[in-house]
């Protein structure tokens, strides 16, 4: 698919350097000699769009019979966003869905008013040595979905939009963006992409959403004569027209963004809601344990064990 010809890239020395409303440097920790790096939310910005979390998972390596184990835990008020671009997850969750996701792919978690979920790694990857290295967001819901019922959506890597041009090869994974659509049902104003960059390639954001960012997971980008190397998110100041240019070994990156939401949201662990009450209403009835009877099942497949209430 050819790019819009109605984008004019420019000059990206063009960009004052004022256009970077927030620099975020990722928290990064160490969970099992497994490294997850946080950009949202970070103390200067809460969300990006809808956006109100995003964790870079990896790069990890693992021997066989190794993995990722994260158990069954729950989710309130959010969209739960899984994309890879090495190895694999085994996705579980309260509703019934039992599905794997591979690099390309995209799984489309929505928790509504109450969903449990698992991630591991598959039982067919654990057979020899693997490698895991992808990107995990959640998009905080409107507060007039936050109560819907739970669903699924699994989109393979065939079906989500490509939009490419010279030097530029980008998969739009959620949202609008470039006169593409992508198939998973959204419930506010969201574009997500991700954007591979030869080097020295220039690439403009999408100039018709209201919040934009971007978070370079390989190589470098250039923004006002500034490099950017992989493990930052920059935001960018509304209406200001955006174009990037790789640096010379090129680059990778997921550009996100969208309409902002009504106010600021509540989180507490994995929950994410416009009020309190609802935080601690969910809190009780994951700690209560009553399957099957409230806000939370576990998954069928997966109900030897979950994570506890944190203290």
């Amino acid at each position: 698919m050819s790019w819009n010809p109605a984008l004019r890239p420019g000059c990206p020395d063009e960009i004052g350097p004022d256009a970077i409303e927030t620099l975020i440097i990722p928290r990064a920790r160490d969970i099992g000699g497994f490294e997850v790096r946080r950009a949202l939310p970070a103390p200067k910005r809460q969300m990006v769009g809808p956006f109100i979390f995003f964790d870079q998972a990896g790069p990890a390596e693992f021997l066989t019979g190794q993995g990722i184990d994260v158990r069954p835990h729950p989710h309130i008020g959010l969209g739960t966003v899984t994309y890879l671009y090495r190895g694999d997850f085994h996705h579980r969750d309260s509703i019934g869905s039992d599905q794997i996701i591979r690099p390309g792919a995209l799984n489309w978690m929505v928790a509504g008013k109450g969903v449990t979920h698992s991630e591991r790694t598959s039982a067919q990857a654990r057979q020899g040595p693997n490698s895991l290295f992808g990107i995990q967001t959640w998009i905080a819901l409107p507060e007039n979905h936050e109560d819907m019922e739970p669903a699924f959506e699994h989109h393979g890597k065939e079906e989500l939009p490509m939009v490419e041009d010279q030097g530029i090869s980008a998969r739009l994974i959620l949202g609008h963006a470039y006169g593409q659509q992508a198939p998973a049902t959204m419930f506010s104003e969201t574009f997500y992409l991700d954007v591979t960059l030869a080097p020295r390639a220039r690439f403009p954001l999408p100039t018709d959403h209201e919040d934009r960012g971007i978070y370079v997971t390989e190589g470098s980008i250039r923004i006002a004569g500034q490099e950017f190397e992989a493990g930052r998110m920059m935001v960018f100041r509304p209406g200001d027209a955006i174009t990037v240019q790789a640096g010379d070994r090129g680059a990778r990156l997921m550009a996100l963004g969208g309409e902002t939401l009504g106010g600021p949201r509540y989180i507490w662990w994995n929950f994410v809601a416009s009020s309190k009450e609802r935080i601690e209403e969910a809190k009780r009835q994951w700690q209560a344990e009553r399957w099957g009877q409230g806000l939370f099942d576990l998954p069928a497949g997966d109900r030897d064990e979950h994570i506890p209430l944190p203290e």
